[in-house]
């Protein structure tokens, strides 16, 4: 196996070695002592430096020169404290669903127009799914991604469904917003959202809301496998599970609301 350094790239290892050494930093560096530090020709360290000032994750004293950390890095340093307190609340709840279910189970949140998944709980034996921790999903035709637009506020939902082109992934995939925002309307009296091989031919996906104490829907969790696994008679038990467990994690969250009831 090939050494891990042979892939890096290295305008990526300068730019992060920059937010390191800044890190260290309680006033900030200038373009020519960052060079220094970190040994990097002055005309390199400057544009990654301005790149990073154009991304707003570097900020620049323009009295002193000198930079510091940017408000997206704050936000993404935050959205990554929430997503872990987030995970470690439903880890039980996930751990017991898929017990329950034998089925792989997986918790996303919503970025931007994609749902991307925060945790996986892989079920045993030979089934096993092509999805990771970071994997990005299309909101249109997976359970969690319904879920997570169905209980989006209606402006938010409007501007997503205004601005994004779905793809079609094979023929069963929804891509009219007429047609999806009825399938959503459903699955926000239902309180699930079904993925009926809509994103991979043979697989089936149930996912159910998590809510914060603000009544906010900051995460979906679901159930999936094979069409053999989740066959359609069993997608009223699975959304049980799967409901009973999102309504778990929402309590542990501060969420007071009464438990959806799902229909037969």
């Amino acid at each position: 196996m090939a050494p891990l350094k042979e892939y890096s790239v290295p305008s990526i290892e300068r730019a992060l070695s920059m937010l390191e050494c800044l890190a260290h930093s309680k006033h900030g560096f200038s373009i020519s002592e960052i060079g220094r530090r970190l040994k990097i020709p002055k005309s390199s360290a400057h544009l990654i430096l301005t790149t990073l000032e154009r991304r707003g994750f570097l900020q620049k004293n323009t009295q002193t020169g000198k930079y510091h950390f940017g408000l997206q890095l704050v936000s993404l340093s935050r959205s990554a404290l929430e997503n872990l307190d987030l995970r470690e609340e439903a880890q039980p709840f996930l751990r017991c669903l898929m017990q329950e279910s034998g089925l792989t189970v997986h918790m996303a949140v919503l970025e931007r127009d994609e749902a991307v998944i925060i945790e996986k709980v892989e079920a045993p034996g030979l089934v096993r799914l092509a999805s990771w921790i970071g994997r990005r999903l299309d909101v249109n035709c997976t359970g969690v991604g319904k879920v997570l637009l169905a209980f989006l506020p209606e402006d938010e939902l409007t501007h997503l469904l205004r601005t994004k082109a779905f793809a079609r992934h094979n023929s069963r995939t929804v891509i009219s917003k007429s047609a999806l925002r009825r399938e959503l309307t459903l699955v926000k009296q239902s309180g699930y959202a079904l993925d009926d091989e809509e994103d991979e031919p043979g697989l089936r996906c149930i996912g159910a809301p998590v809510f914060d104490e603000n009544q906010k829907a900051v995460a979906a969790i679901s159930v999936a496998g094979t069409a053999s696994q989740i066959t359609i008679d069993r997608v009223p038990i699975l959304a049980r599970m799967v409901t009973r467990a999102a309504g778990g994690i929402s309590s542990r969250l501060g969420y007071t609301a009464q438990e959806r009831s799902i229909a037969n």
